[in-house]
C-alpha cells in the first residue's frame, strides 16, 4: 500500500463493554475491628454455627430473640444475625459502543460514543462502580494500538480532551449523580467543585479498577452512570488503518 492510500483510508474505532457484577454479604458497620481482622456482626444465642457436608453448607443460630421478618407499607425489617446479611444489588447491561465518525488518517479528528448503566441496591452502605480495561493500552488493532489518554495534570482528569498534532489517544469521561470527586468540576477544573459538566473530565483507562461512581442505597429508582468514550487523532499522528477495539469491565460492588 502506498503512503498516499494509507492515509486516505479510514480508521474505525469500536469500544466493547463487558459487564461484571460482584455480590457480597455486607452490613452497615463492623461490630469488632483490629488492624488484622474485622467482625462484621455478632449474635447472642445458645447454639448454631457453620455446618458443612460434601453437598451443603449451613450457617445457623439458635436462641436469638426477636428475629425474623417484619413489614409495613413503608418499611421492611429483616431482624437477626442471619437476616441482616442479605443485600440486593443489580446492574443493567451496558451496550457495545461504536465511536463515530470513522476517522481519516490524513486529517485526524475526534470520534465519540457513549453507553449507560443503572445500578440498583438496598445496601445500607451504598455501592461502588469501577471500570477496568482488558489490555494496556485499551484500544487494540493487533499489533497496533492507540495510546490511553494521559491527562496534562495526571493523575487528575483533564477538563477538556486535549489532542496534539502527533497524538493518537483514547479516553473516557463518566457522568451521573453518583460520580466520584475526581470526575466532578467547578466549571473549568476537575477534582474540585461539585459540577458534572457534560463531556468534561477525561482520563485514560487502566487494567486496574478505576472508581467512577459511589452512591447510597437507591431502591427502587437506581442510579444511572453514563460513560463517554473518545478517540482523538492528530493530523500528523500516523495511525495505521484498521478497526481498533477496546474491551472494558464494569464492576458494581455493595459497600
Amino acid at each position: 500500500m502506498s503512503f498516499r492510500s494509507f492515509y486516505t483510508l479510514f480508521l474505525q474505532t469500536v469500544v466493547l463493554t463487558v459487564l461484571c457484577v460482584s455480590l457480597l454479604s455486607v452490613s452497615v458497620a463492623q461490630v469488632r475491628t483490629s488492624p488484622t481482622y474485622q467482625l462484621q456482626s455478632d449474635s447472642i444465642n445458645f447454639g448454631g454455627g457453620l455446618s458443612t457436608s460434601t453437598n451443603y453448607s449451613l450457617e445457623s443460630t439458635a436462641g436469638e430473640v426477636a428475629s425474623g421478618d417484619s413489614d409495613s407499607s413503608n418499611y421492611r425489617l429483616r431482624a437477626g444475625y442471619q437476616q441482616m446479611q442479605e443485600v440486593f444489588l443489580s446492574i443493567t447491561e451496558a451496550a457495545d459502543v461504536t465511536l463515530l465518525p470513522a476517522l481519516g488518517g490524513l486529517t485526524g479528528g475526534t470520534s465519540n460514543g457513549s453507553t449507560s448503566v443503572v445500578v440498583l441496591t438496598d445496601s445500607p452502605s451504598g455501592y461502588e462502580l469501577t471500570i477496568a480495561a482488558e489490555s494496556a493500552p485499551a484500544m487494540q488493532n493487533d499489533p497496533y494500538t492507540i495510546a490511553d489518554y494521559v491527562s496534562t495534570v495526571d493523575p487528575a482528569a483533564d477538563f477538556s480532551f486535549v489532542t496534539g498534532a502527533t497524538d493518537a489517544q483514547f479516553g473516557f469521561s463518566p457522568e451521573g449523580s453518583d460520580i466520584v470527586a475526581e470526575f466532578r468540576d467547578n466549571g473549568g477544573t476537575c477534582g474540585v467543585g461539585s459540577f458534572d459538566t457534560a463531556l468534561a473530565c477525561w482520563q485514560g483507562l487502566s487494567t486496574s479498577d478505576i472508581i467512577i461512581a459511589q452512591g447510597s442505597a437507591n431502591q427502587p429508582a437506581g442510579a444511572t452512570t453514563t460513560l463517554n468514550f473518545r478517540v482523538g487523532i492528530g493530523g500528523s499522528a500516523g495511525v495505521i488503518i484498521g478497526t481498533y477495539i477496546a474491551t472494558t469491565t464494569l464492576t458494581a460492588t455493595p459497600l
